[in-house]
């Protein structure tokens, strides 16, 4: 029987598991990226290398010593590396010993044909059409539904009286999801999350607002970022991730198998700016912080990978174009070398500067208020 593994980014190992294994593998969950992770990362990979591939790279070492014999991951179009990360990630693995195959699932609108004999490599029992049905529904529901707590979470915790509550909450609803084994417990388990969060006592705040743009596993997988998100809802904003791993497949996978364009609108206010694709995610980044500005928010965060191309394109452009739209601007470039606790304080500097300018738009000085400043 295969032993399968795959990246981990956030919480999408619950759903992939439950698929590998419905497809009849033994499935070695990957670990959350811990130092040790990181350590094998930057031990055996390019010193130019991003810190996603490093991460990757040290996770992999780690599943293969568990025993996997199988890596599936991603593959890619386009300027952007990560294309060429499994080719590389497998070279390495190979040169110090290991022996295993590697499966990389390549974007359906260029590379269908690969994609499906990548697929047929992971089913190893006997299903009917109505099988892959019923699979593909439960899978598909729990990825969905994953990304709607987490949402969720996002909304209330910078609103919540009592600190970490929000987060416990989450974390239970994540621990329900994944011990659900039939479509009708994930419907119950949406309407019990959602009564779970209402539960949660609320202060009336108007929160800063902060969008996220960026690379995409960065913005996905929290240990790359440091629990950005955690940290800032702490600080009392409510954020919100330009990309969740259900939309993202909707655009990369169904909607480009047949050439729409899923993501039409990101692109579509870039265009001013970024008219040329960039590869990874670049061009998706400064659209996304447009349309950020048109609704509302305060501020946009750029978060990257150290050298990460795209991002550093992106990077160059950002800051007219949140001038022009009044948004505040940080970009936060990760390596192994990032620290919390520095971070932490770039934030708190970054939700500072917002509140003040917040507090002098809404200053609008009347003739009683002029005339009580003067005297």
């Amino acid at each position: 029987m295969r032993k399968v593994s795959f990246p981990c980014m956030g919480t999408s190992y619950i759903p992939f598991e439950k698929l590998l294994k419905a497809f009849g593998n033994d499935v070695i969950v990957p670990p959350r990226p811990t130092e040790e992770t990181i350590s094998y990362g930057t031990k055996y990979a390019p010193e130019f290398a991003c810190y996603p591939f490093k991460i990757v790279l040290g996770t992999y070492v780690q599943v293969l010593e568990k025993g996997a014999n199988t890596l599936v991951s991603s593959g890619g179009v386009g300027p952007c590396r990560a294309g060429l990360y499994t080719t590389l990630h497998e070279k390495i693995l190979k040169d110090l010993g290991y022996e295993f195959e590697m499966i990389t699932l390549e974007p359906p609108g260029r590379h269908l044909k690969d994609l499906i004999e990548s697929i047929k490599k992971l089913i190893n029992v006997k299903l009917s059409i109505k099988d892959y049905a019923t699979i593909g529904r439960f899978v598909w529901k729990e990825l969905v539904l994953l990304d709607k707590i987490e949402k969720l979470s996002h909304k209330v915790r910078p609103l919540e009286v009592k600190k970490g509550e929000t987060t416990q909450t989450y974390k239970k609803c994540v621990g329900m999801i994944a011990k659900a084994e039939k479509y009708s417990e994930l419907v119950e388990i949406e309407h019990e999350s959602e009564r779970l969060f209402d539960l949660i006592e609320k202060k009336d705040y108007n929160p800063i607002k902060i969008g996220i743009v960026g690379e995409i596993y960065v913005l996905l997988e929290p240990a790359s970022n440091l629990e950005i998100e955690e940290m800032l809802g702490d600080l009392g904003v409510y954020v919100e991730r330009s990309m969740f791993l259900s939309g993202y497949t909707i655009s990369n996978a169904v909607l480009d198998l047949f050439h729409i364009k899923g993501d039409r609108d990101a692109k579509k206010m870039a265009a001013p700016y970024f008219k040329e694709m960039c590869g990874g995610h670049g061009r998706e980044s400064v659209g996304n912080s447009v349309i950020f500005a048109k609704r509302g928010f305060d501020g946009v965060i750029q978060l990257s990978p150290f050298t990460c191309i795209p991002e550093i394109v992106a990077k160059s452009i950002l800051p007219k174009v949140c001038k022009e739209h009044g948004l505040g601007f940080l970009s936060i470039n990760f390596d192994e070398q990032t620290g919390k606790e520095g971070l932490r304080t770039r934030l708190e500097a970054f939700v500072d500067l917002l509140e003040a300018k917040r507090e002098r738009l809404e200053y609008v000085p009347t003739k009683s208020k002029i005339a009580k400043e003067v005297s």
